[in-house]
Formats: C-alpha cells, sequence, structure tokens
C-alpha cells in the first residue's frame, strides 16, 4: 500500500491550495479516506473523510472552505483549501483502513486509528 501525498505549498492568507493523493496497492474505491492534519507542538486532526460510496464529512474547523473529493478512475483523493488561515498551517496527511473514520472527523486520531498514512505535505499560510 503507497499514498503519496502532493500540492502542498506557502500560500497567503485567503489563498487557496489543492492536495491530492495518489494510492496504490489496495482497491481504492472501496475504501473511506481521510485527511489529517498535524501542526508543531499540537495533535493531529481529522479535518475531512469521504467514503467509498462518496459520502463527505468534514470537520467544523474548515467547514466551508475545505472540500474532500475523489477520483476513482485515478486512484487518487483530493481536498480543496480555500479562505485558507495561519491556523491551517499543518503537515497535512491522507489516512486509509479506519474501522470508522466518520466518528473521528473534527477529533485527535492516533496514528493506529488508521492502517496506513501517506508521508505529508507542507502547508503553511503566511
Amino acid at each position: 500500500v503507497q499514498l503519496v501525498e502532493s500540492g502542498g505549498g506557502l500560500v497567503q492568507p485567503g489563498g487557496s491550495l489543492r492536495l491530492s493523493c495518489a494510492a496504490s496497492g489496495f482497491t481504492f474505491s472501496s475504501y473511506a479516506m481521510s485527511w489529517v492534519r498535524q501542526a508543531p507542538g499540537k495533535s493531529r486532526e481529522a479535518v475531512a473523510q469521504i467514503d467509498a460510496d462518496g459520502s463527505k464529512l468534514v470537520g467544523d474547523s474548515v467547514k466551508g472552505r475545505f472540500t474532500i473529493s475523489h477520483d476513482n478512475a485515478k486512484n487518487t483523493l483530493y481536498l480543496q483549501m480555500d479562505s485558507l488561515k495561519p491556523e491551517d498551517t499543518a503537515m497535512y496527511y491522507c489516512a486509509a483502513g479506519s474501522l470508522d473514520p466518520a466518528c473521528l472527523v473534527g477529533r485527535h486520531p492516533q496514528r493506529t486509528d488508521f492502517g496506513f498514512w501517506g508521508q505529508g505535505t507542507q502547508v503553511t499560510v503566511s
């Protein structure tokens, strides 16, 4: 299993970024996928989740600004981030293999709550 994130970078407040996560080694279309972020010195935060059937959840801290989506033909997960704020600065990870990913949205998952993690992509809003 491999999850490879891309699309992070430095952006000014109010700007936008789109993160991508390319998945391989498992049946992507059968799995719920999540985006989890971690800022320095802070706990992880699960910000968004999408079920295999396309049902979506986003956390209150990003609601109305972030949109999660997937393209099963490309085995790719996305996170569109608009109206970015300095407090969105963090390493962003895609993750899969949770028993109940919807329950984790808006909460602080442990690394063991997901079976698979990417290496992360840094987002800095300044």
